[in-house]
Order: structure tokens, then C-alpha cells, then sequence
């Protein structure tokens, strides 16, 4: 049921002359990500005007499912490589679905 899932928004910017690379990187997560077994939608975003703002927008079944998400080689590559590439923190939150 919709109500019981997940949902993540996680907002980055990319350091400046980093865009390209922050974009591949991102879009490169996508095909793994959503053959996960507890994705249930798994999408990429870039903010009209500001090249290199994104945001992933995700329904997971689980708390459990994102914390096996995280856990993938190619999650921890994008937390190595984040410092070289992306602008401050990322901002990640975690939602109920409520309507």
C-alpha cells in the first residue's frame, strides 16, 4: 500500500566545474538502484536554470530496503567520492506519505 512506503527526497549541488561529473556519477546509480528488490521508484531530477542542483526522489517498502540500498558498492562509492564533487551536505529526508 502507498501509505506504508517509504519516501526519500535528497537535494545536492554539485561544487562548481563539478556538474558533469556529479551528473554521471548520479545517473549511473539509477539502473542498480531500481533493480532492487525494495525500490518501488527511484528518480533523478536536475532544477530548471541551476545546472548541477539535483534531487533524487524515492518510495522504498522499507526502512530496511534503504538500508540495504546504502549498502551497495555503488552507494559507497558515491559517499567516497562526494567530498570531491558535491557542495556542503546533502540534504536527505525521510517522508510518511500522508495523502
Amino acid at each position: 500500500m502507498a501509505d506504508n512506503l517509504l519516501i526519500v527526497a535528497a537535494r545536492m549541488t554539485a561544487k562548481p566545474g563539478k556538474e558533469d561529473e556529479l551528473r554521471k556519477t548520479l545517473m549511473g546509480l539509477i539502473g542498480p538502484t531500481r533493480a532492487e528488490a525494495g525500490c518501488v521508484q527511484y528518480d533523478l531530477h536536475e532544477e530548471q536554470g541551476k545546472s548541477g542542483s539535483f534531487l533524487f526522489f524515492e518510495k522504498w517498502t522499507s526502512k530496511q530496503a534503504l538500508d540495504e540500498h546504502l549498502a551497495m558498492p555503488y552507494l559507497k562509492h558515491l559517499f567516497s567520492v562526494a567530498p570531491q564533487l558535491i557542495e556542503g551536505d546533502p540534504a536527505i529526508g525521510l517522508y510518511d506519505q500522508i495523502g
